[in-house]
């Protein structure tokens, strides 16, 4: 049984005609939004790129603004995002309060993103089809402008934080699940994406759903090279990071270009 905290009420937007689904849905969720009841979803299409004023304007308050199913779907499908271009499919074990990023990142990482400013941090946990591996992914709702998160994410590659072990992100343990002993020993890989067009940075963090400890994780694009070896890169845990990091950003990348869209 998935195990699924609501997000904060959505806010009401008198002046703006919503759309009868996303009343719908965001009333379910205001109501309280447990075990991943049906929400809705507005990542039908592809449509057109945002304008960046406009994207980060609803990119900000998206974590409250639509539906737990529309942030983190029920299922996620990667095809050939595995090793070898073999296909994945995760299934959504559980979603975690909205939270500050104090408890929910390393104190390094959090110290990093001071710069651009946590406004808010929302997570969920994926199991893979086999239930051998668990990712927990997550979006920070940062406080900047264009500029600075354009400024960040050079700092980021440029100083290659996405690596660095003491900047990994932490888990979200799903008691009676698959990840239920998914602790900050049991991270196997990574990886961080710094949005520039919305403010938000996309996380995701992997390890084995039988709770070994791993002493030395490897970030995601370390594990997924060509002749890389350790318990991540072997098991395919840097895939699985960043395969379930990218559906997640893809999402909400629609669905920011979709609101801006519809919102015109």
């Amino acid at each position: 049984m998935e195990t699924t905290t609501r997000l904060r009420p959505i806010r009401p937007e008198p002046r703006r005609r919503l759309r009868t689904a996303a009343v719908v849905a965001c009333v379910v969720l205001g109501l309280g939004l447990v075990g991943g009841a049906a929400a809705g979803t507005w990542l039908t299409g592809d449509p057109a790129p945002a304008r960046t004023g406009d994207a980060y304007a609803t990119g900000r308050t998206l974590w409250h603004q639509v539906p737990v199913d529309t942030l983190f779907p029920r299922t996620l499908t990667g095809d050939g995002a595995g090793p070898g271009n073999s296909d994945r499919v995760w299934s959504r074990l559980g979603v975690a309060a909205d939270t500050g990023c104090a408890d929910a990142l390393d104190p390094l990482l959090v110290r990093a993103l001071d710069s651009v400013g946590c406004a808010r941090l929302v997570r969920a946990t994926y199991a893979d089809a086999t239930r051998s591996a668990v990712t927990t992914v997550g979006m920070v709702f940062t406080e900047a402008d264009a500029a600075g998160m354009k400024a960040w994410a050079a700092r980021f590659a440029e100083q290659k934080l996405g690596e660095r072990q003491d900047l990994m992100p932490r888990p979200f343990a799903v008691p009676g699940t698959a990840a239920a002993s998914f602790q900050d020993e049991q991270r196997a890989s990574w990886t961080v994406h710094v949005l520039t067009e919305t403010p938000v940075v996309v996380f995701a963090v992997t390890g084995f759903a039988d709770g070994r400890a791993v002493p030395d994780p490897q970030a995601a694009a370390r594990a997924m090279e060509a002749g890389a070896t350790g318990p991540a890169a072997q098991a395919g845990l840097g895939h699985e990071a960043e395969g379930v990091a990218d559906r997640i950003e893809r999402a909400l990348r629609r669905t920011v270009a979709d609101l801006v869209e519809k919102a015109e």
